[in-house]
């Protein structure tokens, strides 16, 4: 009769579980300004120039700003835009096999106007339509490699 060594799964278990506790994940923000005002492209959203025009119907597109966020896992990092007025708060919630999962959680005067959680694959970028902005709207577009 066998017998099952509970030492070893233990510590195969331990391994597994701490290296998911310090997951961390390098994830590419950028915050841009969509409006019909104008026309022509920020030359730093070349690369997802094309994603922009298929998924959203603006003339013009202007980065407003481009942030690298350090991600752990279920440590939300905040950063504020409009001054102050708005906050975007970014959190790993889970990260598997080349795909973080986020949970995005947009602020406006203490309130939320977006919650919501996404999935984003290593060497993708995510576009999420946010709020509107005087004559356009504002969206984030997420990317990682990791």
């Amino acid at each position: 009769m066998r017998r099952i060594h509970l030492v070893p799964i233990l510590l195969i278990f331990c391994f597994v579980s701490t290296s998911i506790a310090l997951a961390e994940v390098q994830v590419r923000l950028r915050v841009i300004r969509a409006s019909n005002v104008g026309q022509g492209i920020d030359p730093s959203l070349k690369d997802i120039h094309k994603e922009l025009g298929s998924l959203f119907n603006f003339t013009s597109y202007h980065l407003l700003r481009d942030e690298i966020l350090h991600l752990s896992s279920n440590r939300p990092v905040s950063i504020s835009a409009r001054e102050g007025r708005t906050s975007i708060e970014t959190t790993l919630v889970g990260l598997q096999r080349g795909v973080a999962e986020l949970r995005i959680r947009v602020v406006r005067e203490g309130k939320d106007i977006l919650n919501t959680q996404v999935r984003l694959s290593s060497g993708r970028t995510v576009l999420i339509g946010g709020p509107r902005l005087q004559d356009g709207v504002i969206i984030y577009a997420l990317s990682g490699n990791f």
